[in-house]
Formats: structure tokens, sequence, C-alpha cells
């Protein structure tokens, strides 16, 4: 078992080992140029050295590129730009000018645990001779002229009523417009982020901003998960409240109405919080729209 001068002297070589790769790297002018831009201190910059010096090369690529078949970065179209948020950086997908292009035309969804089904929803194959889809069809309508003044909804009702396949539908329209759209599936998401949580933090993070800074975002069967203090006030209370506070364009899908839903949330095996419930509920009136839709199962 190591003592504490071995820890502080493990920790001290890990720390110059860092200084000197970035003192390395600050010798190409464009890594010089892209620390520069960010604007904070070299201390918290040396921990991402390695995540910089991959963004640099992006850029290098890009600048001889001629289209995506060309592309040599590591995800096509893209490169991993830092952005600084409080004392870290977090790394986003940036697309280059040939994937804007291509988002023109084609759907740039990012899909969390989502089946393939939905992810090529189409408004044009929405079935729409039925009295109960009336209202989200009016809705789709309206949302799309007056987009994007106009509040997300949240759509409940039966099971296999399509209301998954309606709003990922949108969302897919909405993406060849040019906003950046997630859909998630709620409850197997909250699996994958406890998991990558007790793994690795930068995981965590970088999912948990793509959610939180998407222009348009669909949280697909909520109250369809196993409710848990952590996942209903660190995750969803968290990520509504930033939405809220960003303006943020927010839809749901759920078999719970409203008032099912904060029962749904008010209750953990350590008994009843129906103040924490109503909380949430809260935030999502001030998200969205309730809209109901009741119809046959397209399931089975």
């Amino acid at each position: 078992m190591k003592n504490l001068n071995e820890i502080m002297k493990t920790k001290k070589d890990i720390e110059l080992e860092n200084k000197k790769n970035f003192t390395l790297a600050k010798q190409n002018p464009s890594f010089s140029n892209l620390i520069y831009k960010l604007n904070t201190s070299e201390e918290i910059l040396m921990k991402y050295t390695t995540k910089l010096e991959n963004t640099v090369s992006s850029l290098e690529n890009c600048k001889h590129c001629k289209s995506l078949e060309n592309c040599k970065n590591e995800l096509t179209g893209f490169v991993n730009f830092p952005q600084l948020e409080n004392d870290y950086l977090v790394f986003s997908y940036i697309p280059c000018k040939y994937q804007k292009e291509k988002i023109k035309t084609e759907s740039l969804v990012t899909f969390y645990e989502t089946p393939i089904a939905l992810k090529e929803a189409s408004l044009n194959k929405i079935y729409t001779d039925e009295k109960a889809r009336e209202e989200i069809l009016l809705y789709i309508k309206d949302f799309l002229k007056n987009f994007p003044n106009k509040k997300g909804c949240y759509l409940y009702g039966s099971f296999g009523s399509g209301k998954s396949y309606i709003l990922n539908a949108l969302l897919n329209e909405l993406s060849r417009k040019g906003a950046t759209c997630v859909s998630l599936y709620y409850p197997t998401l909250l699996k994958k982020l406890k998991d990558s949580f007790s793994k690795t933090n930068d995981l965590y993070i970088q999912t948990y901003n793509d959610l939180e800074n998407a222009d348009c975002l669909l949280i697909d069967d909520i109250g369809a998960e196993n409710n848990t203090p952590w996942a209903r006030d660190e995750v969803l209370g968290s990520l509504l409240q930033s939405r809220m506070d960003g303006r943020k364009i927010t839809f749901f899908t759920s078999n719970l109405s409203l008032d099912e839903l904060e029962i749904h949330l008010s209750e953990t095996k350590d008994g009843k919080e129906l103040l924490k419930g109503r909380r949430i509920i809260e935030r999502i009136k001030q998200l969205s729209i309730p809209i109901k839709l009741v119809g046959e199962n397209k399931r089975n």
C-alpha cells in the first residue's frame, strides 16, 4: 500500500508529464491559436492536451478536404471542438461545411437508445385519417409554421398509438431545417448514464451536454423508468431547469397523464416526496403543451 509521500510523488510526476506534453504541443502555432481563443488558464488546458491536439489535427484535415468522401477525421464530417464550461472543457462534434450541406437534405438527429424504425420516421408516413390524431396533427402544422417560437408538447395516451413515431418524425423534419435535435428513450438512457458516471465522468458530461444544449429534445416514454431520487432530481430535474433557462424546445411522450406522472415521480423506495414530484411537473408544464392521443395500437 502506497504511503502519502509515494502518492504525492506520483501526482507530481503526472503533473510534470502533463506540463511537458503541453509545452511541446504549444510549439505548433495552430495549437497555440486554439488555446488562445479558449481564454482560460494553462492549468485547465493541459489536462486536455491530447484532445486539443486531436482537434487541431481535424481542423488541419478540413483545410485540405474537398468532400465528405475524402474526410480523414475520426467522425466523418465533424470536428470534436472544445468549449469552456465553468472549470472544464466540453468537447462537442461540430459539422464541417460539407456536413452542413448534407444536413439540409438529410435528417441528422442524435438518437440515444432509439429503435431503427423511429430513426427513419417521416411526417409523410403518419396516418392522418384518425379523429384521435387531429389535435396533434394541428399542433405539428402550427409548430412548423411558427418554429422556433413555439412550445414543445407533452404527448400522452394509450400504448402503441404512435406517439413516439409522430414526434421522432417531427424531429427528423426539424433537423432538415438546421436545428440540432436529440431523441432519447428515457428508461434505457438512465441506465446508460448511471453506468457511464461510474466509469468515466467525461462520458457522462459529454452525453449530458448533448441533451442540455440541443435546440430540440425528445424525452421518450417518461414515466416508464424506475424512479429514483438521483434520476428525478440530479438528471431530469437539472436537465429540465437548464432547458427552461435556455428556452430550449422540449418534447415528451408518456403513457401517463401529467397527474399520473406526478404520482410516479413522487414515489421512490424511500417513500413519497410529493413536493419534488410536483416540482418536475411544473417544469414540464413550462416547457410543453399537454396533448392526449388515444388510438388503435399500431404495433399489433
